[in-house]
């Protein structure tokens, strides 16, 4: 009788962990977002890697690249995807019109056409310029409902 009750309550237990434990499906993952918004920034599930080189025509990246260099958020209930790359933080935009490290840039710089990342940072929707020895934004991103730069995201499914 023991023995049986023990069996019963570690298959319980066994069924529960792995619940816990298996990797979200795409279906799973994507109830996530129902609830709304959640800009947080978090690494996608191994389940979503092959969505995800689709979304972003990686075919031929190794998946476990992938995996590591995606990163999802919620947005009007929708599952939202960002992939870094060399200038691409996924993080919010930084939307100043004033910029400390353009200014010091285009102060050592004078009328440069471009003013490096390096400078102003990754985050910035603007692309600077010098006139002089001073900073001036030549264009601008757009920044989507919650703050982030829009040609960066993607969503993920219909």
């Amino acid at each position: 009788m023991k023995s049986r009750q023990l069996r019963r309550s570690a298959l319980i237990c066994l069924v529960f962990f792995s619940s816990i434990a298996r990797p979200a499906l795409a279906g799973d993952f994507v109830g996530l977002c129902a609830a709304g918004n959640d800009d947080r920034t978090r690494p996608i599930p191994a389940a979503i890697v092959p969505q995800a080189i689709k979304l972003f025509a990686l075919a031929g990246v190794d998946p476990s690249f992938v995996q590591q260099s995606t990163v999802y958020r919620c947005m009007n209930g929708a599952a939202w995807l960002c992939n870094h790359g060399a200038n691409l933080t996924c993080a919010k935009a930084d939307v100043s019109r004033v910029s400390k490290g353009a200014q010091a840039f285009c102060r050592q710089n004078p009328r440069s056409d471009v003013v490096p990342m390096a400078a102003t940072g990754h985050s910035t929707i603007f692309t600077w310029t010098c006139d002089g020895a001073k900073a001036r934004i030549r264009s601008a991103e757009k920044v989507d409902r919650r703050g982030f730069i829009a040609d960066q995201w993607k969503r993920l499914g219909p």
